[in-house]
């Protein structure tokens, strides 16, 4: 409901404006509701919303929602940049090394950065674990200019 909220800029406006009155925007939310089948305890919380003229905070109150989930579930996201795309197959082996060292699960998005030049950096949470050749050479020098 969120994401069909946040793309769709009329029915913001519809249920953003001052000037539907508020048994309108529950009539559309119902409406959406029942088209979507959502369950008995969102249909109430939306038809909520609609009644205190509150609809904008659906999508701030979906995105608090999941990040509540993640940390129930106990799955961390994390982020991965590499030099060079990974397979599938890659990935997945990545994602189960951190969630070995972190404990936890991990849900893991993918980037290509060829600055890097090879290796990996991933970000999980605060904690950064980089394995990139850049990084690596960046430290080589300064070991060689503080020797000097």
């Amino acid at each position: 409901m969120a994401a069909l909220y946040s793309s769709t800029p009329e029915l913001q406006k519809a249920l953003t404006s001052p000037a539907v009155p508020v048994a309108a925007k529950r009539g559309i939310m119902e409406a959406l509701a029942a088209k979507a089948q959502t369950s008995p305890i969102l249909t109430k919380l939306l038809l909520m919303l609609a009644d205190r003229n509150v609809l904008a905070l659906l999508p701030e109150l979906a995105s608090l929602y999941h990040q509540r989930l993640m940390e129930y579930r106990k799955i961390d996201r994390a982020e991965l940049t590499t030099a060079l795309p990974l397979s599938a197959e890659q990935v997945t082996q990545v994602e189960q090394r951190l969630a070995a060292a972190t404990g936890r699960g991990v849900m893991m998005t993918t980037h290509v950065d060829p600055s890097l030049i090879g290796g990996a950096v991933a970000r999980v949470g605060s904690t950064v674990y980089d394995g990139s050749i850049a990084t690596q050479l960046a430290n080589m020098r300064e070991r060689l200019e503080e020797q000097r």
